[in-house]
């Protein structure tokens, strides 16, 4: 009887770790429209853009020279130009890094950022995946009430009068 019970018990064992049990989500890869090699990105972009947009890196606040631009015109991604935000929907957070309470969408990819052990929204470019900053709910209330806080290596801006 003691045996009949453990071949049960050792049976039982087995059943619960069934692929019914597994993860069958298969890690999804996006591929972008720009796809560079490492050192492709490396020799195009600047440490601190390299740093940014490639390892999801963060510059230090009020280090960057885009945070107190307010000329007229448009901010495109440093790693592959892609315009992403448009100067009239950016505002000063006080945060150190450019904010704005939105962005061009359909230029953007929403993510999600664990890094910290808590869930963020993470901005990134759709066109070559580069990291710009994160999304939080605490934007000017009279738009969006979002703030786009993006890094100033992750842009490069193109002034109104410019061609784009």
């Amino acid at each position: 009887m003691k045996i009949t019970l453990q071949i049960l018990m050792a049976l039982l064992m087995v059943s619960c770790q069934s692929n019914a049990q597994k993860d069958n989500k298969q890690t999804e890869t996006k591929t972008y429209a720009v796809v560079k090699t490492d050192a492709e990105w490396r020799a195009g972009l600047s440490e601190i853009s390299y740093y940014v947009l490639r390892q999801a890196g963060t510059e230090r606040a009020f280090s960057g020279p885009l945070n107190k631009n307010y000329d007229s015109g448009t901010y495109h991604c440093a790693g592959c130009g892609k315009p992403l935000y448009r100067s009239e929907n950016k505002y000063d957070s006080k945060s150190g890094w450019p904010s704005f309470d939105q962005g061009i969408d359909a230029n953007l990819e929403y993510d999600v950022d664990y890094k910290l052990g808590y869930a963020r929204t993470e901005l990134k470019c759709n066109n070559c995946g580069g990291h710009l900053g994160h999304m939080f709910e605490d934007g000017p209330r009279n738009t969006t009430g979002k703030r786009h806080c993006i890094n100033s290596a992750a842009l490069t801006f193109v002034a109104a009068n410019e061609k784009e």
